[in-house]
């Protein structure tokens, strides 16, 4: 079994001193104009510092009209390079790949906090969102690119694109949202034309040691599984990409499409050829058993979300006690305070049913 404590090659960029990779998780600790405060450069500094391979910020917004969620981390002007770069050169320090994920959320940006309907591949009635022009389907491509290149001049090591969870990319990649009848739609070649065609340009844009990574999510959101798998497969084989992170919700559960349950929801990706590409997974894996049963599956890194809140140093602590548990739920709000959780961030976790200790 290879151990969840060795070092991870990637094509590109600095090796990973471990398979724990943060996940992209949000926040809501950034100012309202998307630069970096102390309590987000403090949560994601303490992650580096606690034996993370590659720390990840949270979905970073690539244009202020794809702004996803209050207090997040913005990457669309030059603005937010200082705090950046701040951040950059502290988790370098650490010997952690420093990462920032690209994010647009196309109609799932609220009205009321980008001050016009939001914009989609196709008009979307649910989320009161219009059809983007050609040109504005271009000007977010480009948004993104001039993100990763922003990435870099502020010294990440590299950028991962967020294909997954109904975002923009995912509204591209989805047969439901996108009624697109141009390049960008009908066919699966088009809907995937979009993710595919920036791997390419933050490839001829940035650096040959920049690593890029794509994240995915194979069901909810209009998804098809055996459609993400096609793609998947496509990026991993096409050496273009370091990594796949395959965001699962519950790594070990069986799909949702009946069709398709007989293997795990993982196991429709591991059997993949991946070449040089690392293949990881995020997914209530909470525990050294959960993350170690992962790995014999067949993945080369584990993406840790919940454990990384409960306890910075996750990666240290079952390094030390390979069995190690998190502490049980809810948590006292005084351990998530000592964890790096700032009061912004405390407040969104008291949004997740049973998470934190409710006062006396």
């Amino acid at each position: 079994m290879t151990s969840l404590h060795s070092p991870l090659p990637l094509a590109h960029g600095p090796t990973m001193k471990n398979r724990f990779m943060l996940a992209p998780l949000t926040n809501l600790q950034s100012h309202t104009d998307g630069t970096l405060s102390d309590d987000e450069f403090r949560w994601l500094t303490m992650r580096a510092e606690g034996g993370f391979g590659l720390t990840m910020t949270c979905a970073a917004h690539v244009q202020a009209a794809g702004q996803g969620f209050p207090g997040q981390l913005g990457i669309f002007d030059d603005k937010h390079l200082p705090g950046l770069t701040r951040l950059a050169g502290t988790i370098n320090k650490t010997g952690s790949h420093s990462v920032v994920q690209l994010h647009h959320a196309g109609m799932r940006s609220p009205k009321e906090l980008i001050g016009e309907a939001p914009h989609c591949p196709s008009d979307n009635a649910e989320f009161g969102a219009r059809a983007m022009s050609g040109d504005e389907v271009r000007l977010s491509f480009d948004a993104f690119v001039a993100a990763a290149k922003r990435a870099e001049k502020a010294g990440f090591h590299g950028v991962e694109l967020h294909g997954a969870h109904g975002y923009l990319i995912g509204q591209f990649l989805s047969g439901e949202v996108n009624q697109r009848d141009d390049a960008y739609g009908g066919s699966y070649e088009n809907r995937v034309k979009f993710l595919k065609d920036l791997v390419d340009a933050v490839r001829a844009e940035c650096g040959k040691d920049f690593s890029l990574g794509v994240r995915l999510s194979p069901e909810r959101f209009g998804m098809d599984l055996m459609e993400i798998r096609r793609l998947a497969g496509e990026l991993m084989a096409s050496g273009k990409i370091d990594y796949l992170d395959m965001s699962l919700w519950d790594v070990f559960t069986l799909p949702q499409d009946e069709a398709h349950q007989s293997r795990s929801l993982l196991g429709w990706f591991t059997d993949l050829p991946r070449g040089d590409c690392r293949l990881g997974a995020a997914g209530k894996l909470t525990t050294g058993a959960a993350c170690r049963k992962a790995m014999d599956e067949g993945l080369d890194f584990v993406v840790i979300g919940r454990g990384a809140i409960l306890h910075h140093d996750f990666p240290k602590k079952l390094e030390a006690d390979p069995d190690f548990t998190p502490i049980a739920l809810p948590a006292p709000e005084a351990h998530l305070r000592q964890e790096g959780l700032g009061e912004a961030f405390l407040t969104y976790m008291k949004t997740w049913k049973g998470f934190v200790e409710e006062p006396a």
